[in-house]
């Protein structure tokens, strides 16, 4: 009953002094606001990020032999029979979370033409499977993407086809170290020429049907790389979890989530979140500060009203609890407001995204890390990112309030009196 009373009384005083509640209160929701938005922004950035990335890199998800992702050499690679269990796994363990799956037979060699020759990145790919996984196909400029009839055929980046002076149908020789340790050149033709505005890609990546890599580099049924596409980059770890636990007896496969495979990608999104720490943190001292402002005004304020409480028989810690209490409550009430006008400013004003493009001049500049932003950048909320921003504003609430109830603790009853406010 006690502490109810206390809880009437906090409630009370935030409701007698109006104005000062109000002032602060918009503080707080204009800030929650401004964060809920501020993280559905990001979090879709990101989202969009990765996923363009492990479209275009080793997807989600990439299996691999044990050393591949230190060498990047075909010596380390997944022979037939380990491929064949792998995908087994896949079809066992992944019924929900997979997009699509797409094996890679990679190889670093040159591209030679009357131009010139050039160090590139070969990948066998299946060119079903890839056009599910990757978006590859929609950055074509001239030709077109890879058939499953093509045997002698490359779809080669826009850079690399510039400085090698390759039309659509040009022949040019793709020459690498087979499997047996010989020098192993393949003559092919220029089915297609793609723009990804990844300047690592548009100058050396060059995607041939992957029966012709394996049959040119003499390895039958292998692949470097099982890229996984799932849903979301959320559903990475179990994912994961899931296929190490069935592939637990293979001791040449390794599992590998896209933070292990992309460690630049990986490095590029904790920087960027870095940034979003830094700007996150000095809203929470903002709506701190006004927290802070507010019931400490109020304590100053009102000490004789406190004097004559204590002298009526709460005690000094009653009266901090008091103070306590206003704090909370202002903080909580601000909370559920400043979510809803996060919610309401993130939906109805950029539900169909947040155009950045005329900031730029053209999508190279949203390119980085082996992905590419959409210059639209589209809001996702996860429930977890707006539960932890609501708890860290009543944990700053909290703090904020601790002090001035502090204070409203250790009035002297006889001093407060004295006051005629």
């Amino acid at each position: 009953m006690r502490a109810l009373i206390l809880l009437k009384l906090a409630a009370r005083s935030v409701g007698r002094n109006a104005r000062r509640s109000a002032l602060t209160a918009a503080a707080m929701v204009f800030g929650l606001a401004l964060l809920i938005l501020s993280r559905t922004l990001a979090e879709g950035a990101h989202e969009q990020w990765i996923e363009s990335a492990v479209r275009m890199g080793t997807g989600h998800v990439a299996i691999q032999a044990p050393g591949y992702l230190e060498s990047s050499d075909l010596d380390d690679r997944l022979g037939a029979a380990e491929s064949a269990r792998a995908i087994s796994a896949i079809e066992t363990v992944l019924t929900d979370e997979l997009v699509a799956w797409a094996p890679r037979l990679s190889v670093n060699g040159l591209a030679s033409s009357a131009a010139s020759a050039l160090p590139v990145r070969i990948e066998g790919v299946d060119p079903t499977r890839e056009r599910a996984f990757s978006d590859i196909e929609d950055k074509v400029q001239e030709g077109r993407y890879l058939e499953p009839g093509d045997r002698l055929h490359a779809y080669v980046g826009i850079e690399l086809a510039r400085r090698l002076d390759l039309k659509v149908g040009s022949r040019f020789v793709l020459t690498a170290q087979s499997a047996s340790g010989d020098i192993e050149g393949q003559l092919v033709r220029v089915s297609g020429i793609f723009r990804t505005f990844i300047p690592e890609v548009d100058q050396a990546l060059v995607h041939i049907p992957i029966e012709t890599a394996r049959e040119w580099l003499r390895t039958p049924g292998a692949a470097s790389t099982l890229a996984l596409l799932l849903r979301g980059a959320r559903e990475t770890d179990r994912a994961v979890e899931a296929l190490r636990g069935e592939l637990a007896a293979e001791p040449n496969v390794r599992v590998l989530g896209w933070r292990e495979a992309s460690a630049e990608l990986d490095a590029a999104l904790r920087i960027d979140d870095y940034g979003d720490y830094v700007f996150h943190s000095i809203l929470f001292a903002i709506v701190a500060l006004a927290v802070l402002n507010a019931v400490m005004m109020s304590v100053l304020g009102r000490r004789r009203e406190f004097g004559v409480l204590q002298a009526l028989g709460l005690t000094g810690a009653e009266t901090g609890m008091i103070v306590f209490g206003e704090g909370i409550f202002l903080t909580a009430v601000s909370g559920a407001v400043g979510v809803v006008a996060g919610f309401i400013l993130t939906w109805g004003f950029f539900r169909n995204g947040l155009d950045l493009s005329r900031l730029v001049d053209s999508e190279a500049a949203f390119a980085g890390a082996g992905g590419i932003i959409d210059p639209v950048i589209i809001p996702v909320f996860h429930t977890d990112q707006i539960l932890l921003s609501v708890y860290f504003i009543l944990i700053i609430g909290a703090l904020s309030a601790t002090y001035p109830a502090w204070r409203a603790s250790k009035l002297d009853v006889a001093e407060a009196m004295k006051f005629e406010q």
